[in-house]
């Protein structure tokens, strides 16, 4: 797989896709997604100019954070156990699955040593999935204004996981009801709370979740081909 070139195909493909955006001056953030995958397949993607990556696993995290350099930002994407909070408080700069008040309870207490806030994504169900982790919709204000109070938690906006389709027209829905939830939200005043990013899409609905309004992606395969 030339790594290179398939993060300048998808970074057309995304700057086509903000064309037809709502919003086209909006910034789009690509997070290539490191599950399963070498470091010397890493250190090419940083070698292309990226200095932030994704990781779904906490394991997989501790063990690949000492290996790149010091530069590179961490997001957390994946689903996150409260036992394992502890292990990535020092690595991660955003956690983008925040989904419960008890990990938000765990991520606050484990952050006061540190004395600064951890930067989160509120996880939603927008399809409402038993199989996916995440809030439904009509639970996140109420969420949000439990977790305001929390002193070391910076809410930082939304993401979701789309269904898995084959066309990524039948997803379109559920990226816009969440962006349309974004926006509302951005409307309210409550402390620690920003709603800057709208993380939304992945190799195969990308596109549509750009043109809906996402402003984190999080891409694997099509960087770096199939696992």
């Amino acid at each position: 797989m030339d790594i290179a070139a398939n993060l300048e195909r998808i970074n057309v493909e995304i700057q086509t896709a903000l064309l037809k955006a709502k919003n086209p001056k909006e910034k789009v953030m690509l997070v290539p997604v490191t599950k399963n995958r070498s470091i010397s397949e890493i250190n090419k993607v940083i070698a292309a100019g990226y200095q932030v990556l994704g990781e779904n696993r906490v394991q997989e995290l501790q063990e690949k954070f000492p290996q790149v350099p010091t530069n590179i930002e961490w997001h957390l994407i994946g689903h996150l156990q409260r036992n394992k909070v502890k292990y990535i408080t020092d690595k991660v700069r955003l956690i983008h699955s925040l989904d419960s008040y008890k990990l938000a309870l765990e991520i606050n207490r484990r952050m006061q040593p540190q004395n600064r806030p951890m930067n989160c994504l509120i996880q939603v169900n927008v399809a409402m999935e038993k199989n996916k982790h995440g809030l439904e919709m009509q639970e996140v204000i109420p969420f949000l204004e439990e977790v305001s109070l929390l002193p070391f938690l910076k809410i930082k906006g939304l993401m979701t996981i789309a269904p898995q389709v084959d066309d990524p027209e039948e997803v379109r829905p559920i990226f816009r009801e969440l962006a349309k939830l974004f926006a509302s939200l951005k409307k309210k005043d409550l402390p620690n709370v920003e709603m800057d990013f709208l993380s939304m899409g992945m190799t195969n609905d990308f596109s549509v979740a750009v043109e809906e309004g996402a402003n984190i992606v999080r891409i694997g395969s099509a960087i770096f081909g199939p696992r």
